[in-house]
């Protein structure tokens, strides 16, 4: 039997604030579908929400889930175009989004809704400067100004005559968010407005959101799909499979005792600074083909499924728990009561075999002094110099894996083109061993495989043009078996597959022929963390069973711990600490590397981000690169510039590269 939800407790209003009555927003029943070639599918099913004054909502789930399709009906922005059929409650900021006319929408997303998308290019005029833009909706320049310097754009005033792509992917979230905010509104959508961008970036938008919140005495309604990212800030969770919510509590309820399998793997699935390095990622599996439509859609997925779970579509109710009298926390799921916090141990992998002792060699990628410069543009359209990298000294030992971490525009996919010879323009020095195969694979598959080829033209041309058809063909379905596809993909066309399907097809065109070196430039950034966690543990299966050294571009600490036996960080063009994972992680030397260790979200951990934007590689500072950010530097930073060097004093240096913690800092052994 279903159970009608609480009363919603009002969050506090800030001080000075009107408090409105009810909730800002009540969806009930909520039925959508929409209509593509003529076929009209449901995209959601029953939603039940309200979203209290004041209150920050985090919806989470994987893509196809209905994040965005919902929160695109709660702004009245469904497309005509997919004739929308609304069924059900759906009234937003009073307004009762079914039976208001176009105008009223308008209106109320003029003065009551405001909405910030994953991808500002998408939604910022690229002929306008970003200033007028935001001025539209503010009403005048002084008004446009004063925003910008609100949501801390540094220099609003010199910002304002800029167009979108000569700023920073944060900085264009801002003018998003300075837009959104513009008419004061009652509710704002957040939707992945985080995803892709540097987990620093990610952190200080993060922390401007909750502060609009608190300033403004809006709701927030943020779509994302880590609940990571939403425990940051939210208030409550409510989490979304195939189209209905599936779990929803408190932040602290649905964290630390998930009471639906599919909270439970998206947990499992996600990385933290303390995941064991020891095991295969947990990670949720594929879908199962032929799913039937009835019972709960999560059933072929479910590793706690039983009979009834194939024939019942289980209702959203009362999650059995002495500690939630009010009945706050709710789940989809008829062993919801069996669950709780305990199901974490159910999920547990079995250790992987250690590694074979690599071959102490030659390196199979050495660099010396590299730098690199391009020609470009500055903001005014002078012809500029910009630097990407600047003396960098590297190298990389056979069978093993170094992660590369830095902030965009720190160099680091400069260096992997650079490392697999797609870049030229560079002085020092570039060596490789004689007939050492360096494969690469790009962070968006999609683009980089060929759309008019099949999965299977893709992996024979890869192949030997003299080896035989038929010994293609095993070739090309034993590579597939390796990374987990099944060999009915060898017709499909790139466009036909899943991002996450599409990352393991590349990883197959680079390792069809096991190459020495295999270069990763931010496979895993923009895909959901289940598939994340698929495509990590591939790269690690296949270096284990290839003996191929990686070097693997990443954003995040996180990943990088879980793939690389070293970790180098780079910062503006230059490498800033590089020594063994664990101890890059665990003692961080650089207050660069300090900070990236601390922007890494952690449920029940608050981040503090850090201020200020990377510097311009066109102008970069004098001395130290880091010292105009760095909270611990000292005068001799400004004009110092400190090669990379033992990390503490009275270190003993040792010949082996891969156990040398090495820092470029002046406070080296004081941090």
């Amino acid at each position: 039997m279903d159970v009608a939800a609480p009363p919603l407790a009002e969050a506090p209003t800030p001080a000075g604030a009107p408090r409105a009555a009810g909730p800002v927003a009540r969806l009930r029943g909520l039925d959508v579908s929409l209509e593509r070639n003529g076929v009209r599918s449901q995209i959601l099913h029953g939603i039940d929400l309200e979203i209290g004054r004041g209150e920050i909502v985090g919806i989470v789930g994987e893509s196809g889930s209905g994040k965005s399709v919902m929160s695109m009906a709660m702004l009245g922005l469904l497309p005509e175009s997919s004739r929308p059929r609304i069924d059900g409650e759906l009234e937003v900021a009073g307004l009762d989004l079914r039976t208001a006319s176009p105008q009223q929408v308008r209106e109320a997303r003029r003065t009551r809704l405001g909405v910030v998308f994953q991808d500002p290019m998408t939604s910022l005029n690229p002929t306008m400067v970003v200033g007028a833009q935001v001025a539209e909706k503010a009403g005048s320049p002084a008004e446009a100004i004063r925003l910008m310097r609100a949501v801390g754009i540094p220099q609003p005033e010199r910002r304002y005559r800029s167009y979108p792509h000569e700023l920073s992917g944060g900085l264009r979230q801002r003018v998003m968010i300075a837009m959104a905010v513009a008419g004061d509104p009652e509710l704002l959508v957040a939707d992945e407005p985080t995803t892709a961008l540097d987990v620093t970036v990610q952190a200080q938008v993060l922390t401007l959101l909750a502060g609009m919140r608190d300033q403004l005495g809006c709701s927030l309604v943020l779509i994302t799909h880590d609940l990571g990212v939403a425990a940051q800030v939210a208030d409550r969770i409510a989490v979304m499979y195939k189209g209905r919510i599936v779990e929803t509590g408190t932040t602290r309820q649905v964290l630390e005792s998930p009471r639906h399998p599919y909270t439970l793997g998206l947990l499992g699935s996600r990385l933290s600074l303390d995941s064991d390095r020891t095991r295969p990622l947990w990670a949720l599996p594929s879908e199962a083909p032929g799913v039937s439509s009835t019972g709960c859609p999560f059933a072929s997925r479910c590793r706690f499924v039983v009979d009834a779970c194939r024939t019942t579509v289980p209702p959203l109710t009362v999650a059995p728990d002495p500690a939630d009298p009010l009945g706050t926390h709710r789940a989809a799921c008829l062993r919801s009561a069996e669950l709780g916090a305990e199901g974490a141990d159910r999920v547990r992998l079995d250790p992987l075999p250690p590694l074979p002792p690599p071959d102490r060699g030659a390196p199979v990628v050495q660099a010396a002094d590299l730098e690199c410069a391009f020609a470009v543009r500055d903001e005014r359209g002078r012809r500029a110099r910009l630097a990407a990298l600047r003396g960098v000294t590297f190298d990389l030992q056979p069978g093993e894996s170094v992660a590369i971490v830095g902030e965009s525009g720190s160099g680091k996919s400069t260096l992997l083109r650079i490392a697999g010879r797609l870049e030229r323009r560079f002085t020092g020095s570039l060596r490789t061993p004689r007939g050492t195969d360096v494969q690469m694979v790009f962070q968006d598959a999609g683009s980089s495989l060929t759309p008019w080829l099949t999965v299977r033209e893709v992996l024979h041309e890869r192949l030997p043009a003299r080896t035989p058809r038929a010994a293609k063909e095993e070739q090309a379905l034993a590579i597939l078996d390796r990374v987990g596809l099944p060999a009915a993909v060898l017709d499909a066309l790139p466009g036909e597959l899943s991002g996450g399907q599409r990352q393991r097809v590349a990883l197959a065109r680079a390792t069809i022929v096991p190459p020495k070196v295999l270069l990763c430039d931010e496979p895993t950034s923009a895909l959901d963390v289940s598939v994340a966690a698929n495509v990590l543990n591939l790269v690690n299966q296949l270096r284990r069973d290839l003996g191929i050294a990686v070097m693997f571009v990443t954003h995040d600490l996180a990943v990088a711990r879980i793939v690389g036996d070293r970790i180098a960080v780079m910062y503006l063009g230059r490498i800033v600490e590089v020594g063994r994972a664990e101890d890059v992680i665990s003692t961080p030397r650089h207050p660069y590397t300090r900070n990236l260790v601390a922007a890494v979200p952690q449920p029940g951990r608050t981040v503090e981000p850090l201020a200020g934007e990377p510097a311009s590689a066109l102008d970069p500072p004098t001395g130290c690169s880091f010292h105009p950010r760095c909270p611990v530097a000292l005068p001799e930073c400004a004009t110092t510039v400190v090669g990379i060097q033992l990390a503490a004093v009275g270190d003993r240096p040792t010949s082996d590269v891969t156990l040398r913690h090495e820092v470029a800092c002046v406070r080296r052994g004081e941090i």
